[in-house]
């Protein structure tokens, strides 16, 4: 069955920017968010985001003016019924996770529909069982920006039908333009399995004053060739996103490297999120 009403749920950074990716395929978007106000920065963010593509020549008129139309925005879950696949994209919190896979579950209506989480750690068959048909449950996790970012990561779990991997990973690639690697059910999966453990040591670096953060970040872009350091990719992913992928691979593994810094737990409790808030380890304002 093609892939023609795509539902997303969290209209934030990651969901907004897979949003965009799905309109400008030219498939019918539907964003749902949690209530009128954050809708409305949803819809501000994928239009600047869409306008910024339009000035920089990366999409015409036409296919701007399409991306547009293909967009709706809604506080109500049940718009959702129809859709041939929803792409869960909230906070990375498994008990919220399993209670709207919960709800989709009763809400979405045709049995081929695949219901998929852009999870970055969480195990896919935790968030399958929450539903009554795991067979139709996979990890569909795209990198930020993803309208930029080429890669997403296909996870299925010991439940998921390997017909819907075929069909996603067919979607992914076909439709939606991008490569796809297959991976595991374990946490972090493949790129965040790497990447954690590095942006935590840096962190570390940091806290035990071996150098400035400008310093940490400059050494890894010109001596390593890393087009961000890693205290800046930190913040733009977000530090309490941070916090609780480390948490979820140190929970799987019990590997040290994978517990998070005691500087990033104090910086997540006093609202220094990174980019989103302003302030990380560096200041936004």
């Amino acid at each position: 069955m093609a892939i023609q009403r795509v539902g997303i749920v969290g209209g934030g950074q990651m969901g907004g920017g897979v949003a965009e990716v799905m309109a400008k395929a030219g498939l019918e978007t539907v964003v749902r968010e949690v209530d009128a106000a954050a809708a409305e920065r949803s819809r501000s963010g994928i239009e600047g985001s869409l306008g910024r593509a339009l000035d920089r020549g990366k999409l015409d008129e036409a296919g701007h003016a399409s991306a547009l139309g293909n967009l709706s925005f809604t506080t109500d879950l049940e718009e959702l019924a129809g859709c041939d696949l929803v792409v869960e994209a909230v906070v990375e919190d498994f008990d919220l996770k399993a209670a709207l896979f919960a709800d989709l579950d009763r809400i979405v209506t045709s049995s081929d529909a695949i219901l998929a989480t852009n999870t970055s750690s969480i195990p896919i068959i935790d968030i399958a069982m929450s539903t009554g048909r795991p067979e139709n449950v996979v990890g569909l996790h795209f990198f930020n920006p993803a309208p930029v970012m080429k890669l997403v990561e296909v996870i299925p779990s010991v439940r998921t039908a390997p017909e819907v991997v075929e069909r996603i990973s067919a979607f992914a690639t076909e439709v939606i333009d991008k490569t796809v690697v297959a991976a595991k059910d374990r946490a972090g999966f493949v790129v965040n399995m790497l990447l954690c453990p590095y942006l935590l040591a840096a962190m570390r670096m940091f806290e035990a004053g071996h150098a400035t953060a400008e310093d940490i970040d400059t050494g890894m872009k010109l001596g390593a060739a890393h087009p961000m350091g890693p205290l800046e990719l930190s913040d733009m992913i977000g530090l309490d996103t941070m916090l609780l992928v480390g948490e979820t691979l140190y929970a799987e593994y019990g590997d040290p490297s994978y517990a998070p810094p005691p500087l990033l737990k104090r910086m997540v409790a006093a609202g220094m999120l990174g980019r989103k808030t302003g302030r990380g380890f560096y200041d936004y304002g």
